[in-house]
C-alpha cells in the first residue's frame, strides 16, 4: 500500500476521504475490488459516470505506480490538477514538459512519491520509456480511451495497437481498459487487440438522462445557432461542432461579433495558440468553443450546458462521445444538431472517397447509416440512441425534442417512386433542384435541351412543394435508396435497395418536416437536476460563492471547477454549512479540500449571512 495514504484505508475510505463522496456509483466498486485482486477488467461507462475513480483508487492502494494511457495530454493536464487539489500524487509525462519538468516527475517516480502517472501511448511505446519502466514496480496499467484501438472506430490511434506488447511484459500486474463509447463489435475489437479475452467486464448504461437530445433542420445555420444561444443558453459554457476548420473560423467570428464570448479551436493552429484556447475553456466562466468535429478538447469540465452539432459527424460513437461533454455534473444540459440534404450528401460522398479497402467502407457506411437513421427518425431519440449501443428503453424519454415537440409521419412511398423514377429517367446524374423541377413540371431552357419535359415524370409532382421534395430526396438519401455521386458532381444515382421500393415490393413512411424552425429554451426538468431548488437568497449565495470560487482558482492558476463543482456550491448555498464537519458532509468535499478551502467558504458563508456579501 502507498505511504501517503496510511495503512488501513479502503476504497470506502478514499473515496471519502480525496473525493468527498459517501457512496459508489453502479459498479465502481465491482471494478475496483476486481483490480485489487489482480484481475483484468473492461469497463464501459458513459462520460461523467466517474470511470477515472475506478482506476485511481486501486492505484492508491496497490503497491507502486499505476499508469494511465490517455491519448489526450489536456485531459492528463486536467485530471492531474485535479488529483492534486484533492490531495494525491499524480504526475504526467508528455510533450508539453520542459526537459528539467520531465527529469523532476522521473524522479518523483523512482523516489516513490507518485502514485499515479499519466503518459500518451507514444511515449509508452518509446526505447527511452521502456527503460526507465522496468526501474520502478507498476501497480496497474489503464488504458483510458480504449476504444481508440479499434480500426473501425472514430478515434483510431495506431499505437494503441501496440500496447498490449508492452503490457503482457508483466504478467502480474492487472490491466484496465476503459471507454465511453463502443458498440458490440468495437468491444470485441478493444478485448482481442489489448489481449483481454479473460477480463470481467462492466457495462454499464449509456442513458445520460439529464441531456435533451434535438435533431433540426438547417435552414439557416448561424441564425438558428445564434437563437439557440441567445435564447436558451445565454451566458453558459458550451461547444459548437463544425467538419472543417475555415467553417470554425468563420462562426467563431460570427458569435463574437454578436456579443458571444466565443473561440475557435482546431489542429490548423499553433500549439500555443490551442493551449491558451483550452486554458480560456478550463477557467472561463461562461465560454463556446466551436472546434472541429471529432476533434477532443480533452478537457473534462463538468459544467458544459450544451453541445451543438453544426454539421453532422460520421457515426453514432462519434455524436455519442461529442455530445457527453455536456452535462457531465448531471445538471440539465442540450445537444443539438443541425442536418440537410446537403449534408447528409457530403457525408456520402466523403465516405465514397475516404481511403480504406472494401470492409472497411462498409463497417463506415452501416455506422453512418444509423446517424442518418437516428436524424430521420419518428421516434423517441434517446430509445434509437440507446438501441445502437445494445440497450433497451420501454418507454419513450420524455426528455428529447421528438418527445417534447412530438413528430408527424405520412406515407411516402408513392412520393419515393415518382422521385426514384425521376432519377432514372434523367439518367442518374443530376441532383435535388433539377429533380424537384422535373417533378413540378418547370420548363427552362436546361430542360427542354435535355428534353426531360417529354419524360412520364415530368410534372407528375404537383401534389408536393419544393420543399417538400427536397424532404423526400433527404431521406432517400438518408435511408440509402439513393446515393451521391462520388465523384462530387452532385447527382444522385439509384442504388440496390431502390427497385423494390420502384416496383411496389415494400413501402416507406417519411417524417413530416415542420414549418418553422424554433429554438426553444432548454426544458429545466427537475427529475434530472440533484441539487434541491434555490430560493432567491441561497442562490444569490450561490453566486457569491462562486466569486469566492474563482478567487481561489485565479491565485492557483486552476479552473475553478477544479476547486469546487457547481453542484457542490449549490448544495454548500441550500445547506449553508458553519463548521468544518458540516463542510465535510456536503457532496465533493473531502478532507483535503476542507483544510486547504474550508475556511475560506465558511468565511464567505459567514459573511453572506450577516448581509455584507462583496458584490
Amino acid at each position: 500500500m502507498n505511504t501517503n495514504i496510511g495503512e488501513r484505508m479502503t476504497p470506502h475510505r478514499i473515496l471519502q476521504r480525496f473525493f468527498g463522496y459517501d457512496t459508489f456509483r453502479h459498479h465502481q466498486l465491482d471494478v475496483i475490488e476486481e483490480a485489487l485482486a489482480g484481475r483484468d477488467v473492461f469497463v464501459l461507462m458513459p462520460t461523467g459516470s466517474g470511470k477515472s475513480i475506478c482506476f485511481q483508487i486501486p492505484s492508491l492502494i496497490r503497491q507502486g505506480v499505476g499508469l494511465v494511457i490517455s491519448p489526450l495530454i489536456a485531459l492528463m493536464q486536467d485530471q492531474v490538477a485535479g488529483l492534486r487539489q484533492n490531495g494525491m500524487r499524480a504526475d504526467f509525462l508528455n510533450s508539453s514538459l520542459a526537459p528539467d519538468a520531465a527529469r523532476q516527475v522521473e524522479r518523483r517516480v523512482l523516489s516513490g512519491e507518485t502514485d499515479l502517472l499519466y503518459i500518451a501511448p507514444e511515449r509508452l511505446l518509446s526505447d527511452t520509456f521502456q527503460r526507465f519502466l522496468s526501474q520502478f514496480p507498476v501497480s496497474l496499467f489503464a488504458i483510458d480511451e480504449a476504444h481508440c484501438v479499434s480500426q473501425w472506430g472514430h478515434d483510431f490511434r495506431p499505437e494503441y495497437l501496440k500496447i498490449a506488447s508492452v503490457t503482457r511484459r508483466f504478467p502480474d500486474v492487472p490491466r484496465m481498459a476503459l471507454t465511453a463509447t463502443a458498440d458490440a463489435a468495437t468491444r470485441r475489437e478493444i478485448l482481442e487487440k489489448l489481449d483481454l479475452s479473460r477480463a470481467t467486464q462492466f457495462v454499464s448504461s449509456f442513458d445520460r438522462p439529464n441531456i435533451c437530445y434535438r435533431v433540426r433542420l438547417k435552414e439557416n445555420g448561424k441564425r438558428q445557432l445564434h437563437d439557440f444561444i441567445a435564447k436558451g443558453h445565454p451566458g453558459e459554457t458550451g461547444i459548437v461542432y463544425c467538419r472543417s476548420r475555415k467553417r470554425v473560423d468563420d462562426i467563431a467570428a460570427w458569435l463574437s461579433q454578436r456579443g458571444v464570448n466565443a473561440a475557435a479551436y482546431h489542429a490548423g493552429l499553433s500549439s500555443e495558440e490551442r493551449s491558451h484556447r483550452q486554458q480560456r475553456f478550463a477557467r472561463e466562466e461562461a465560454l463556446v468553443v466551436v472546434a472541429t468535429i471529432a476533434f477532443g478538447l480533452g478537457i473534462d469540465r463538468p459544467d458544459v450546458r450544451f453541445v451543438f452539432h453544426f454539421d453532422v459527424p460520421m457515426s453514432m460513437e462519434a455524436y455519442y462521445q461529442e455530445t457527453g461533454r455536456a452535462g457531465r455534473d448531471g445538471e440539465p444540459a442540450e445537444a443539438c444538431m443541425l442536418y440537410s440534404l446537403s449534408d447528409v450528401v457530403a457525408a456520402r460522398q466523403l465516405l465514397s472517397r475516404s481511403e480504406g479497402d472494401e470492409r472497411f467502407k462498409r463497417v463506415q457506411q452501416q455506422k453512418l447509416d444509423a446517424l442518418l437513421g437516428y436524424c430521420e427518425t419518428i421516434e423517441c431519440r434517446r430509445q434509437v440512441l440507446l438501441r445502437y449501443f445494445g440497450e433497451s428503453l420501454a418507454v419513450p424519454c420524455g426528455n428529447c425534442g421528438t418527445c417534447k415537440e412530438g413528430v408527424a409521419s405520412w406515407d411516402g412511398t408513392i412520393a419515393a417512386q415518382k422521385a426514384l423514377s425521376g432519377v432514372y429517367r434523367t439518367g442518374q446524374r443530376f441532383g435535388a433542384q433539377y429533380l424537384t423541377e422535373v417533378l413540378l413540371g418547370k420548363t427552362s431552357d436546361r430542360m427542354q435541351r435535355f428534353r426531360h419535359d417529354r419524360i412520364k415524370t415530368f410534372g407528375v409532382g404537383q401534389d408536393l412543394s419544393s420543399r417538400e421534395w427536397r424532404s423526400v430526396f433527404r431521406q432517400l438519401i438518408a435511408a440509402g435508396y439513393l446515393t451521391a455521386d462520388p465523384a462530387g458532381q452532385g447527382g444522385f444515382q439509384l442504388t440496390d435497395k431502390s427497385w423494390s421500393l420502384l416496383k411496389g415490393e415494400q413501402t416507406i413512411r417519411f417524417r413530416k418536416d415542420p414549418e418553422t424552425v424554433k429554438s426553444p429554451r432548454i426544458g429545466r426538468d427537475t427529475r434530472h437536476t440533484v441539487p434541491a431548488a434555490l430560493d432567491d437568497r441561497s442562490l444569490g449565495l450561490w453566486e457569491h460563492l462562486r466569486r469566492v470560487r474563482f478567487e481561489i482558482a485565479k491565485e492557483m492558476e486552476l479552473p475553478a471547477y477544479v476547486i469546487f463543482h457547481d453542484k457542490t456550491l449549490k448544495e454548500m448555498a441550500a445547506r449553508r454549512p458553519r463548521t468544518r464537519k458540516d463542510l465535510l458532509q456536503i457532496t465533493g468535499v473531502g478532507e483535503i479540500k476542507a483544510a486547504r478551502f474550508g475556511e475560506r467558504i465558511l468565511d464567505a458563508i459567514q459573511t453572506w449571512e450577516d448581509g455584507d456579501p462583496p458584490r
